[in-house]
């Protein structure tokens, strides 16, 4: 048996089609261009880079980007005014804090005092809350969101199958789980200390795995037949690699998401859809 391959470049390459033609009407309509703003502190390559890939997703569909590079060395005090000035703005929509961050900055400080209306990562403990409860507005990371996605666009049935999510993070295993259980999924949570974790696992019809850790999770973890989505992205010697043996996966799997060009790519879409989602709650309310 050979896995059904999920093409999330494709996809990808139509959820963007259909968003620029969004955003482009919802500027004629209102006179508002969708604005996202990253904030970076310091000069970290691997943060650079990133920044640079998020203003290359917003031209890709006419989302304005707001680049705010400080100082490596700006203090807690300093970052925290900047992100207040963001939060104020009214020609901002979205906010990013990229991390990591400089040592000596706290995180979590900045993440509370970001404005959860603007709050396009999904980060803020009340848009935690409000997926947790059902109860928008609120903005879901992009990494889940687009998990979801693929698995709409594939035809899965959710009602009533056991899913497992290995990984816990806030920004993919928790919201990934709760967005199966919305779905009538029968929802386990997994992680490294999870006893006999490859047997949890082959107990999934929709096994999704989001852990940090290249190919951790063999073909003989899955349950012939079962749709395996694959958050991880790991830069090694070897390229780009996931959290799943992508060999094992397609032998065994009915269905399997690819590293690359299985979650990611939709990733940066859903991304561009929560902005534009952040524009409008800030025009229309």
């Amino acid at each position: 048996m050979s896995a059904q391959i999920l093409d999330g470049r494709a996809l990808s390459k139509k959820i963007k089609a259909e968003l620029k033609e969004d955003i482009a009407a919802f500027a004629e309509e209102y006179g508002v261009t969708p604005t996202l703003a990253v904030l970076q502190v310091g000069d970290d390559s691997a943060v650079a880079g990133y920044a640079r890939a998020i203003g290359k997703n917003c031209k890709s569909v006419g989302v304005a980007f707001r680049p705010e590079v400080m100082s490596g060395d700006a203090t807690q005090e300093e970052v925290a005014a900047r992100l207040d000035e963001l939060n104020q703005d009214p020609e901002v929509h979205g906010i990013m804090i990229l991390d990591p961050l400089p040592e000596g900055i706290d995180d979590g400080a900045l993440i509370l005092a970001l404005n959860p209306r603007k709050d396009v990562d999904g980060v803020h403990p009340t848009n935690a809350g409000r997926l947790s409860q059902q109860r928008p507005p609120y903005f879901v990371p992009a990494t889940p969101l687009g998990g979801m996605r693929l698995l709409e666009e594939a035809g899965i049935e959710f009602k009533g199958k056991q899913a497992v999510m290995v990984g816990r993070s806030d920004i993919v295993g928790k919201p990934m789980a709760l967005l199966l259980l919305h779905q009538h999924c029968t929802v386990t949570i997994a992680h490294s200390r999870t006893v006999d974790l490859p047997g949890v696992c082959r107990t999934a019809d929709i096994l999704c795995v989001g852990v940090g850790r290249p190919e951790m999770v063999k073909g003989d973890w899955i349950k012939p037949g079962a749709v395996v989505i694959d958050f991880g992205t790991t830069y090694t010697a070897d390229g780009l690699k996931g959290d799943v043996d992508q060999e094992g996966a397609r032998e065994v799997a009915g269905i399997f998401s690819p590293v690359p060009g299985g979650a990611g790519p939709v990733t940066n879409a859903m991304l561009m859809s929560n902005v534009l989602a952040a524009a409008k709650l800030a025009v229309a309310g």
